[in-house]
């Protein structure tokens, strides 16, 4: 009579591979199989939490960078999943050596998508050249991080399958619900940790060296607590210097993380870098203003004002929409207070109402000497009042037909988180806070350089009703191109120009108020000239940009 196959052990008493595949034998643990289900779930959730700041880390830092945050983001997301099958795939031959090489995994994972930050902004701040196709230079290198981050998280859930089976043979099913749940869950968790813990409270360079920390800690522990006994002695001595190798980089990087971006700012801004702090929308930096030196203010590395030039910019934004009733006008962004400047040199303002995203610009134009001097204490004025909020979102809660001037003083609509702020919805709503001869003036972007997004803006405009007309003026040819259409601190190819839209009911005439100021760099005939300049190289035919069909390019 054959002995019944249960006299055998169970499988839930064996090993696949024994230690680090040495054949047959029960898994010992140093604790109970309940608390060791319970620490491989937990370090699933730890683990899955970590992969996704990783993920989060690189599209905020591409975006940053490189600006147009779906081409980025849609990149960076779409080579990591695909990296992450091309790992799970390859951690199949790994699985007779599961406790191992997870622990190598999360070593490696520890490093890479700890220091990936730091590498890429060392990359930008020191070349300045994110230029040329995504496969070559340091796009190459954005895109090479994320393949390597997606291998090693997408090795992670095949090994950790092995592992919470060796501790207790289940159904399939039952093992794949169990890691998916505390790999949702901690992906959860990461998610809304990276923008409202790790990325206000610590920045991104930071956040990305603890989050690898927090990584190595828990793989090596997991690993090397709950595991040793499936490890060689070799394969422990290996894995605990790899982790000490790991926690010993990511903490020498976080203590002298200060000066790497004291010395990266200094790279891409030069060194007279005077004002440097990250607000609750994004980072300001301040630099010149003192000693004779031109004042430039960056936001989120695009240079937003600079003293050599800035007046040639807001006088041409502000003065034709002034021809005409002023006694009240609104600014939507302008939080430096340059516009508002040139809007009170007009006799007969009695109001001026400025819609500002970040109040930390606000505070800084009227406390920083050089930049509150540069537009002359203009949101100190009684006239004056701020409003921090959401043009877009200010807009649909104003009373109507409350202004004879809006002055749209915002970033260009490539940038794709204010292409809402060019949407035909956006200008429909500024319609509607017009007095019935108001006038709108809008800047359009560069419109040499662009030239597609800026007639996209005059189409646009037109669409919600609007009369139009464009005229542009060009920048200093020297040095920084100022204004909002500026791209990176440094780039090869500034653009030379700003394109302007004046809009109203009835035809727009783009003059000089006859009984108001004269400005410094701007006549009537300079104005009609700049008129007949842009109609040369109108752009017939776009169709206008909608909240649900953006046309701008990133």
């Amino acid at each position: 009579m054959i002995e019944p196959q249960a006299a055998a052990p169970p499988r839930s008493a064996r090993t696949r591979g024994g230690r680090s595949g040495s054949g047959s034998g029960a898994l010992r643990l140093p604790v109970r199989q309940g608390t060791g289900r319970f620490l491989v779930l937990a370090g699933v959730f730890v683990c899955a939490a970590c992969g996704l700041v990783y993920e989060l880390e690189l599209v905020a830092l591409a975006t940053y960078l490189m600006g147009d945050s779906v081409t980025q983001a849609s990149v960076v997301l779409s080579v990591m999943v695909f990296a992450m099958g091309i790992g799970s795939l390859a951690a199949k031959r790994l699985r007779r050596h599961a406790a191992a090489a997870f622990g190598a995994v999360e070593a490696g994972l520890a490093l890479v998508g700890g220091c990936s930050a730091m590498v890429l902004y060392a990359v930008f701040a020191w070349t300045g050249d994110w230029g040329g196709v995504w496969a070559s230079g340091p796009r190459g290198l954005l895109v090479a991080f994320s393949l390597a981050t997606g291998l090693l998280i997408g090795a992670e859930v095949p090994l950790l399958m092995e592992l919470i089976q060796r501790i207790r043979r289940q159904d399939a099913g039952g093992a794949v619900a169990d890691l998916s749940a505390a790999d949702y869950v901690g992906a959860l968790v990461g998610g809304l940790a990276f923008p409202f813990l790790l990325l206000p409270f610590l920045g991104q360079l930071t956040g990305a060296l603890i989050t690898g920390a927090v990584n190595a800690v828990v793989g090596g522990a997991l690993v090397l607590g709950l595991f040793r006994q499936d490890l060689t002695p070799r394969a422990r001595r290996l894995l605990v210097a790899a982790n000490i190798c790991v926690l010993a980089v990511l903490a020498t990087a976080a203590v002298l993380v200060d000066d790497f971006e004291r010395a990266a700012r200094h790279a891409m801004y030069g060194a007279d870098v005077r004002v440097a702090l990250h607000t609750d929308v994004q980072e300001v930096l301040l630099t010149g203003g003192r000693d004779g030196r031109p004042l430039n203010l960056f936001l989120d590395g695009r240079l937003r004002v600079s003293g050599r030039d800035e007046r040639r910019y807001h006088e041409a934004l502000v003065h034709p929409a002034m021809n005409g009733p002023h006694h009240r006008v609104l600014v939507l962004g302008g939080g430096d207070g340059l516009a508002v400047r040139e809007v009170l040199r007009h006799t007969g303002v009695h109001r001026v109402d400025v819609v500002e995203a970040d109040a930390g610009v606000v505070r800084l134009a009227r406390r920083d000497r050089a930049l509150s001097a540069l537009n002359a204490h203009a949101l100190d004025d009684p006239r004056v009042r701020v409003f921090v909020a959401d043009a877009f979102d200010w807009l649909r809660r104003a009373p109507a037909a409350v202004y004879d001037v809006v002055v749209s003083d915002l970033p260009h609509p490539g940038i794709t988180e204010n292409t809402k702020l060019y949407s035909q919805e956006f200008y429909g709503l500024a319609r509607r806070m017009l007095a019935a001869d108001g006038r709108l003036v809008v800047h359009g972007g560069a419109m040499a350089s662009r030239p597609r997004d800026f007639w996209t803006v005059d189409a646009t405009v037109r669409a919600a009703g609007f009369r139009t007309v464009a005229y542009r003026v060009r920048g200093r040819q020297d040095g920084y191109a100022a204004g909002p259409d500026r791209g990176q601190a440094r780039t090869a190819h500034a653009h030379r120009d700003w394109g302007f839209v004046l809009a109203a009911r009835h035809e727009p005439a783009p003059r000089l108020d006859p009984a108001g100021p004269r400005p410094r760099t701007l006549t009537d005939a300079a104005l009609a000239a700049d008129t007949r300049a842009a109609e040369r190289i109108r752009v017939p035919g776009l169709p206008p940009s909608t909240l649900v069909h953006p046309r701008y390019s990133g």
